[in-house]
């Protein structure tokens, strides 16, 4: 017998729930979450609009119990139905109507909130590096992170800056630690048998997260669909007879995105399709755009490999 299924649409204060004909509203909190509870009987399929922090503590409150979809925005906003005005009733409707017709492809398990935690890691070492580079500068020191630099400028003294250098340092080490954490973790959570690793370029780590965010690509019926949903899209305008490319849209998962970005570059050195359209492309663009256009081909290379099941071959 198949599962009942409900649909929440979540704001910061209120929670609209559609559910077997019926809408019900309740406070975004954990009496509200009981009040859920109350409702829907377990193994039910829960579709929850994700939007920004407002939904992750309903998630993890209703995963126990049920089968929880996390819908991202831009899937709601380009669902073939959806029609007339906007409005928290109707979104909690369409949200229940997705979760039917699109069946299980949504991902249900922490490994999507892993994803963004990983993310969220990752972008702040960067910052802490050039933070890091900007005070050795200042210090009169060159802007290498190199172990035996670094030892050189820990002798130096005492300073503001220096007292920066090594809170930074500290800081540094814990965010390391906790993103080889998160990595782990993700391994636990994705299939290690998938194909996406039959692709060069995508390693373990960047293949776990590309397929935590995915979720089931038989969602996407074609290539254009997969490439809008990551945000790697082209935007072109035309004027009469002129037509400008405004570069992507990046309108899609912006995680996903960086993925296949980070990946590309990867790619463009070990994967022989890849490689052979960045020599072919590197006359026209450059720099980040060039990368770009590379994680759009990598994209589409991985929605075949997973959309037909076949490991990846560089003569097709």
């Amino acid at each position: 017998m198949e599962a009942p299924v409900a649909g929440i649409d979540v704001s910061k204060d209120k929670l609209i729930m559609y559910f077997q004909g019926k809408l019900y509203e309740f406070t975004n909190d954990k009496r509200g979450y009981e009040d859920i509870r109350k409702i829907l009987p377990k193994g039910c399929k829960v579709g929850i609009e994700s939007t920004g922090v407002y939904h992750v503590n309903l998630a993890k409150y209703l995963m126990g119990e049920y089968d929880v979809r996390i819908i991202n925005p831009f899937v709601l906003k380009k669902f073939k139905d959806f029609r007339g005005k906007k409005s928290d009733k109707n979104d909690a409707k369409k949200l229940a109507e997705i979760v039917v017709s699109m069946g299980s492809e949504f991902t249900t398990s922490d490994a999507r909130e892993l994803t963004s935690q990983w993310d969220f890691v990752t972008r702040s070492i960067v910052r802490v590096k050039n933070r890091l580079r900007r005070d050795l500068v200042l210090l009169g020191y060159r802007d290498s992170l190199s172990r035996k630099n670094l030892e050189e400028v820990l002798r130096s003294g005492d300073g503001i800056v220096l007292s920066e250098v090594r809170f930074l340092l500290e800081e540094l080490e814990r965010l390391e630690a906790r993103k080889r954490e998160i990595e782990k973790e993700l391994e636990n959570v994705v299939p290690k048998d998938s194909l996406i690793f039959t692709i060069p370029g995508i390693g373990k780590t960047l293949g776990c997260i590309i397929l935590a965010r995915v979720g089931d690509i038989r969602r996407f019926s074609d290539k254009r669909r997969f490439v809008a949903y990551c945000g790697l899209d082209p935007v072109v305008e035309s004027s009469g007879k002129s037509v400008v490319s405004r570069g992507i849209s990046k309108r899609g998962d912006a995680v996903l995105r960086r993925a296949f970005y980070l990946a590309a570059l990867t790619a463009i050195k070990v994967n022989p399709v890849i490689k052979r359209f960045y020599e072919d492309h590197k006359g026209r663009l450059r720099g980040k755009k060039l990368i770009t256009a590379c994680a759009r081909k990598l994209a589409v290379i991985t929605w075949a490999v997973l959309y037909y099941n076949k490991p990846f071959d560089a003569s097709e």
